[in-house]
């Protein structure tokens, strides 16, 4: 019997969502974000949008499939997708999934962001894993990465909702799903769904005229190099005037003995010194 992917309250993360998360691969929580959010997030992002192409063609042997948009470097451009990024609901299933493989003084960090549109006539994607990229470690991979996705309009079955393969974190990499097993994360606007690193998932096709809006955010173990370059899709003039603890999510200050500079000329808190460096490095 396969399994299904369950649905809880935001209020419920760490009593239930957790273990939830844990067995399935994946979760949907309900009535994370309002109307005004999602309202402000697109306007936000309304010129990267805007400036991104539709490819209209389509090569089935191509990852990413047609009639889709996929901005990116949304830390630089809204502060609504700063705010998903730092969400106390999501660093709180990070804390408990990637915190533990990080090391010892090492955190995680953010690893993609991006808006996604899939339109009209969008083929499902091909199911992958969010750490094939990292293939030195054999299937099933300890914990390296955890990935949401904010839904800013309705997801259906119909309009591109994302594909998951509840528990396949857990196959080996020659065990491969039955239809029955592949699900679509069916959710309205305002959720969020996880899934964990190793949970085999796609977008799934668009079978309607409408265009389907989420943003994904996915977060990796600080010494694993980020899929989306954060230090130059946010231009260090912007970082700088973002929070620490922001700025540690982007992957701007050292982490542990990794990714130590010293940025000449600068007097801000913010940058590091090579005294500071050689102590981490200690």
């Amino acid at each position: 019997m396969s399994l299904g992917i369950p649905q809880i309250e935001i209020s419920e993360i760490a009593d239930r969502g957790l273990d939830l998360l844990e067995d399935a691969g994946c979760l949907v929580v309900n009535s994370v974000t309002n109307n005004e959010e999602r309202t402000a997030l697109r306007e936000q992002l309304s010129g990267v949008m805007a400036n991104t192409p539709v490819k209209t063609s389509d090569d089935t042997g191509q990852f990413y499939p047609g009639h889709t948009k996929r901005g990116t470097s949304l830390v630089a451009h809204s502060d609504i997708a700063r705010n998903f990024v730092m969400h106390p609901m999501a660093t709180t299933v990070c804390d408990h999934f990637l915190q533990p493989n990080c090391g010892p003084n090492c955190r995680y960090q953010l690893h993609v962001s991006a808006a996604i549109e899939i339109g009209p006539g969008a083929r499902k994607q091909v199911l992958h894993r969010e750490e094939d990229a990292f293939d030195y470690f054999p299937v099933p991979r300890p914990n390296m990465i955890v990935a949401t996705m904010w839904a800013i309009s309705d997801f259906t079955a119909d309009n591109g909702a994302t594909l998951l393969v509840p528990g396949s974190h857990k196959w080996s990499a020659e065990r491969r799903p039955e239809p029955c097993e592949v699900l679509s994360a069916e959710m309205p606007a305002g959720s969020v769904l996880f899934w964990l690193g190793g949970t085999l998932h796609g977008g799934g096709a668009n079978l309607t005229e409408d265009w389907r809006y989420g943003v994904i955010l996915t977060y990796s173990l600080g010494w694993l190099r980020q899929e989306e370059n954060q230090s130059l899709a946010t231009p260090p003039d912007i970082a700088r005037q973002f929070s620490s603890e922001l700025q540690d999510m982007l992957g701007n200050t050292a982490n542990g003995a990794l990714g130590f500079h010293f940025y000449r000329g600068s007097d801000s808190e913010s940058d590091l010194s090579m005294d500071e460096a050689a102590t981490a490095q200690t």
